[in-house]
């Protein structure tokens, strides 16, 4: 079989210099570009066609998801109807690496005449896009991936950075923590653990509950039918303590055949920790990772107890 690794690597070391080469070509039209879009009420609207379309909306969305209010317009689009989606408070960024595609600077005397801003994005400073923009983003590559120089390859990639580099600049500057990235997630796991409270996630029905009397028969018994891996001591409707797979092994080492004489006052961990049902689930996932144990117990203010939390019960 005939190697192609030489390929994707001769590919990956023009890339790589396309993306070096931007941190050199940066000026402070950056800046001016970031300090608009932060003094803008409106949206960040990105807008280009083919590939630089493409690039254009994968920008768009991490920008929505990450503090950035941003939708994608298509040029075509937008020139049969979709400009009335702009409003005065916007900022348009027009993608264009030639900086010469008619469908796109066919926009640009509308765009401006709405008195909306517009960041050009293209590879020739001197282009018609580069002119005719407020601010410009200079992407320029020096060589194309394909081997054709036609593809457009490392053209993309630089736009997609110069996308990424302007959205972190603008989480940076709006001091985007994860907590809200979690807000704009949350269906995705980081979106769970920091906005999911412990109430939701807490086993509650049949829990595996014993009395301090109950004897080890019977706290077998109740570990093994709640499938929790531990049995809940509770006396006098509060929680006494707790009683783990690992107490009882640690028991049954120590006691050997006298264990079975015992109760579960005399293996339990005494007044083990409890959690509020309010507790967000990453901070109760964070207790049981400081403190190597996989269950907390979550009670009440006068230590009723009201379930368990696992460090697994996102996954439920």
């Amino acid at each position: 079989m005939k190697d192609y690794i030489k390929y994707a690597k001769e590919v990956f070391t023009i890339e790589a210099k396309a993306l070096a080469d931007l941190s050199k070509q940066l000026d402070n039209n950056f800046n001016k570009a970031v300090d608009a879009v932060l003094k803008s009420k409106g949206r960040l609207v990105i807008t280009g066609i083919g590939k630089s379309g493409l690039v254009g909306a994968k920008i768009s969305a991490t920008l929505a998801s990450t503090g950035t209010p941003s939708m994608f317009m298509h040029p075509v689009e937008a020139f049969h109807g979709d400009l009335g989606m702009l409003k005065k408070d916007d900022v348009v960024v027009a993608i264009s690496y030639s900086g010469e595609t008619e469908e796109l600077l066919k926009l640009i005397p509308y765009i401006k005449a709405a008195q909306i801003k517009v960041i050009g994005m293209s590879g020739n400073p001197q282009s018609t896009l580069a002119k005719n923009s407020n601010f410009h983003l200079n992407v320029k590559v020096y060589k194309e991936a394909c081997p054709l120089e036609l593809a457009p390859t490392s053209s993309t990639t630089a736009t997609l950075a110069m996308g990424d580099a302007l959205a972190v600049a603008l989480m940076k500057a709006r001091n985007f923590n994860p907590e809200d990235f979690a807000k704009f997630h949350p269906g995705g796991s980081l979106g769970r653990k920091l906005l999911t409270t412990v109430e939701s996630c807490m086993f509650k029905d049949n829990l595996p509950v014993i009395k301090p009397t109950d004897n080890i028969q019977q706290v077998i018994h109740t570990m093994s039918s709640g499938r929790l891996g531990l049995a809940i001591v509770v006396d006098k409707n509060k929680v006494s303590g707790v009683i783990t797979d690992g107490d009882l092994r640690r028991a049954m080492d120590k006691h050997t055949a006298k264990l079975f004489t015992l109760s579960a006052k005399d293996i339990m961990t005494n007044k083990p920790r409890t959690i509020n049902k309010k507790m967000m689930m990453a901070e109760a996932e964070e207790v049981m990772n400081t403190n190597k144990i996989t269950s907390l117990l979550v009670a009440d203010g006068k230590g009723k107890l009201e379930g368990v939390v696992q460090i697994y019960s996102l996954n439920k």
